[in-house]
């Protein structure tokens, strides 16, 4: 049990999952519940695939900015920001929008845009869905490759191929062992275990310093310059206003590379980013999918607590993420989420 609801003093509902952290050789340095539970990936696995199209050289033919790669490994709030970026792309590639196939549930999800296109009587287009800059990436590298831009969704598609190769080789394995089903945007997803999502992103940490050998090291390049891009623009990685992805890269600037995916998976790389600060990976996982978005986030920061990540200063700006209030219809506090947990160390898993 890692969360508590309270309310009234009560404990009036509990948010289970696992949480595991990874040091630089990949092995477990603390844990609560069960590091091998088998996860999807979902829009984690984005920032990961992305390495095929940084290595085939299409953002370099298209001249991308850290904010447009960033948005490419996103799963957006689809505020103007965020459609502005991917259009400006389409355009210098010559893409229509029209062409990309992620379809409209949900957006935009950022909800002050959401009601500014309903008083307008303006319906979103799929350039407003949470993925459409994962999809952009793959009509850009289409479009460079002379590959057909048509159904471009399609697991046999190159572009899918690519992105499938590419994470493969960022967990360790080989492309056909990669456990499939289709996410919600139309693709594939990939199933893993927690601690492969911790391990994928400790390389995204610190891809020369977790390569154990050539492959790892042909990785590096395209990692870092991802890793880094995600960094520079968190607010194109998720969104500006109440997304928990940007508002942790923007807490902790430069130390922490963030991406979560559907159904209450975190992900995070802690990146070495001054003497005495040893990289790790992390991922969590809530159980229930954690609808009401209230419990994955609280684990994270107080995990990052924990670890010593997180100090009273950026505990100041993760407040409210780490533990929300509930509120009445007049704004009083009738109760709040509480993590309640404490992570392993290794010694004590044994």
């Amino acid at each position: 049990m890692l969360v508590e609801v309270r309310r009234g003093g009560i404990s009036e509902s509990r948010h289970r999952g696992h949480v595991v952290q990874v040091g630089i050789d990949g092995s477990i340095e603390r844990a609560i519940g069960d590091p091998d539970t088998v996860v999807a990936l979902r829009s984690a696995a984005k920032p990961l695939g992305l390495v095929a199209f940084v290595e085939a050289g299409v953002a370099d033919a298209f001249d991308l900015s850290a904010p447009e790669l960033a948005v490419l490994a996103a799963s957006h709030s689809g505020e103007d920001l965020h459609v502005r970026t991917i259009q400006a792309m389409l355009r210098r590639a010559q893409v229509s929008q029209s062409m990309l196939g992620c379809g409209t549930a949900n957006a935009p999800l950022d909800q002050v845009t959401a009601q500014r296109l309903a008083r307008d009587g303006e319906r979103p287009g799929m350039i407003r869905h949470q993925c459409s800059g994962q999809h952009a990436s793959f009509l850009l590298f289409a479009k460079y490759a002379g590959w057909p831009l048509e159904e471009y969704w399609l697991p046999e598609h190159p572009t899918q191929v690519a992105f499938r190769d590419a994470l493969a080789r960022v967990l360790g394995r080989r492309p056909g062992d990669l456990v499939t089903s289709v996410d919600a945007c139309g693709i594939l997803t990939y199933h893993v275990t927690l601690i492969d999502v911790a391990r994928a992103y400790l390389r995204l940490a610190d891809p020369a310093g977790a390569a154990q050998d050539a492959r790892g090291r042909a990785l590096v390049p395209a990692l870092t310059r991802i890793r880094d891009a995600m960094m520079a623009a968190p607010e194109l990685v998720a969104g500006p206003r109440d997304r928990f992805d940007t508002a942790l890269m923007q807490a902790l600037p430069g130390r922490v590379c963030a991406k979560g995916g559907a159904e209450a998976l975190q992900a995070l790389g802690l990146v070495p980013h001054a003497p005495g600060h040893r990289p790790a990976g992390f991922a969590a996982k809530i159980e229930d999918g954690d609808a009401g978005g209230r419990a994955r986030p609280a684990v994270t920061v107080e995990a990052l607590r924990q670890i010593g990540i997180v100090g009273e200063r950026e505990m100041r700006a993760l407040e409210t993420w780490h533990h929300p209030a509930l509120r009445d219809p007049r704004g009083e506090v009738v109760g709040e989420i509480v993590p309640s947990f404490e992570l392993a160390p290794l010694s004590e898993l044994r």
